[in-house]
């Protein structure tokens, strides 16, 4: 059998991802070198974008992989390299555009990504736990899906998915860190778990601000904030960083806590945000004999989304309510969403519900080309 030939090297090589970055090592101008033996054994050089990069196992496993399934291909040598200062700034270039001062790309005119503020109006109704478990359903649906925890003070997202260490940094360019294949970033991922941050209003519009601007997302179909509770600075930073954002308004069945959730929701007539819907969650506990218990009371999300509805001037959905469930709670603690580790409980089965209406929304075409011309 004849040696293969660089086109089709090339080709496999294009089938193997960057694990972090999610492009191709050739596409990202990460292959140097290829020699093709005329006995069919195949040496390539790929460039890491830093030395010691956590994943090169990852990518000398895939690339030996994709080549040894080439017709005529003998054997396999991967020698790992790393690109110089020059070679990253291209690659940053290449991803984010040239300059240092850059836009929100979710800002831009072309971009389709829908974006979902996470809200409450107080702490303690499972806002978190939601938006794990939302992230993970929306990207099981094929979507591709990033995750911001924008709660600054009060960071869980990262412990939530699992995910541990810090994010790889190609200069002033972040890589964000993946998990069941959503992207995250959090303050989490900088700072140990048990130190507090002590940060007033501009330090945490700056902190947002970078997440969304020095962070290379990719090309998104839904990315997440995970907010605060309440209306504070965040809430007020994301509506400026993002205006085009939707706000998702988790509550609690307990009237009491339905009034402070539509706090959470009312700031979107000064924001000129969108409410997407409201969210019940902890509506009532499954009982061994089949019966419900509603520990907090009941109709909190139907009042939120009616006067929600009133308020903005606008239908507010109640897009589902999603019960007490231990599953969620052992979920969230190592790091495997509910949704994954346990699809078939009550909460697994609402959430989904959920996720697969905000991943099915139809989008507007405000800013984007129809690709007409004048006659």
């Amino acid at each position: 059998m004849p040696a293969p030939t660089r086109e089709e090297i090339r080709s496999a090589l294009e089938t193997v991802l960057d694990p972090e970055i999610r492009r191709n090592i050739v596409e990202l101008d990460m292959v140097d070198e290829v020699d093709i033996d005329p006995s069919g054994h195949v040496a390539v050089t790929v460039l890491l974008t830093v030395a010691g990069c956590p994943l090169k196992d990852t990518i000398t496993r895939d690339t030996e992989a994709a080549l040894g399934k080439v017709a005529g291909v003998t054997g396999v040598s991967v020698r790992l390299g790393v690109m110089t200062p020059e070679q990253r700034q291209a690659m940053r270039e290449k991803l984010q555009g040239a300059g240092t001062s850059r836009e929100i790309p979710f800002n831009a005119p072309s971009s389709l990504t829908r974006i979902y503020a996470i809200a409450s109006g107080k702490g303690g109704v499972g806002k978190s736990s939601i938006a794990a478990n939302l992230a993970v359903s929306l990207a099981a649906n094929g979507l591709r899906v990033g995750v911001v925890d924008a709660d600054i003070y009060g960071f869980s997202i990262p412990g939530m998915l699992g995910i541990s260490g810090n994010p790889t940094r190609v200069d002033d360019m972040i890589i964000p860190q993946v998990a069941h294949n959503v992207k995250v970033m959090s303050i989490g991922m900088f700072v140990p778990p048990s130190q507090p941050v002590v940060w007033r209003g501009p330090m945490l519009h700056r902190a947002l601000q970078q997440f969304l601007t020095d962070v290379f997302w990719g090309d998104l179909d839904v990315l997440l904030l995970d907010l605060p509770p309440g209306t504070g600075d965040i809430a007020i930073s994301v509506a400026q960083l993002l205006p085009g954002s939707e706000l998702l308004v988790v509550t609690t069945p307990q009237q009491a806590a339905a009034q402070v959730a539509e706090r959470a929701g009312s700031i979107a007539v000064q924001t000129r945000q969108r409410v997407a819907g409201v969210i019940e969650n902890m509506s009532w506990l499954e009982l061994p004999d089949g019966s419900r218990m509603d520990v907090f009371g009941s109709g909190g999300g139907d009042t939120v989304a009616a006067n929600l509805s009133r308020t903005v001037g606008a239908k507010v959905p109640l897009l589902g309510r999603i019960p007490l469930d231990t599953e969620v709670r052992s979920g969230a603690d190592v790091g495997a969403p509910a949704v994954l580790s346990a699809p078939d409980s009550p909460a697994s089965v609402a959430l989904r519900s959920i996720a697969s209406q905000l991943g099915t929304r139809s989008r507007g075409l405000a800013g984007r080309s129809l690709g007409l011309s004048p006659a």
